[in-house]
């Protein structure tokens, strides 16, 4: 099977796969392997990138994207410009909240407010988030273990979201 790696936008043949030691025939989505592919370099392939059957949505790298977050348990207050650590997958990578959209009710997902200047623990949001570093995230609702995360700081979990929209970075596109 040939396979592509996002962000680095590679794409090579993948020779075997294994999950714990034991050879594996298919790989479903969300599961952690470890596998051999022809012609790459350990050097060019690290922890959080994403694998896929090149010819059936390829995963591309995330401008940005917009998330559902949950604050659990934040001291202070978030405003725009908050760019605290995101684990998303297996990628552990600072993300800046580029903008505060709306507070929404927890449960049923209605907007209260919109632009709030601030959020506090036990509010809910929609945000814009921009990552730090490159990374491959995906909408939620079309590949789940892609798109949850957990918000961390101060050495604790401070908010949990799921991603609602990606932009998507243009293929062949370098920093700018």
């Amino acid at each position: 099977m040939v396979v592509t790696f996002a962000p680095v936008t590679m794409t090579t043949e993948v020779k075997s796969a294994e999950m714990h030691h034991e050879a594996l025939s298919e790989v479903l989505p969300g599961d952690n392997v470890g596998f051999n592919v022809k012609n790459v370099s350990v050097k060019n392939v690290w922890r959080s990138n994403v694998a896929s059957d090149n010819k059936n949505d390829t995963p591309m790298e995330a401008d940005g994207f917009t998330a559902q977050v949950i604050i659990l348990n934040h001291p202070g207050q978030i405003s725009a410009g908050y760019t605290p650590v995101r684990d998303c997958h297996t990628a552990h990578i600072a993300c800046k909240v580029a903008e505060l959209k709306e507070k929404i009710e927890c449960r049923s997902g209605k907007k209260l407010e919109d632009g709030p200047k601030f959020l506090k623990s036990s509010d809910a949001l929609i945000v814009d988030v921009v990552p730090g570093k490159p990374k491959c995230v995906e909408i939620f609702s079309d590949y789940p273990p892609l798109g949850r995360f957990a918000i961390c700081d101060m050495r604790q979990t401070v908010a949990v979201g799921v991603i609602k929209a990606v932009d998507k970075k243009a293929a062949g596109a370098g920093k700018g």
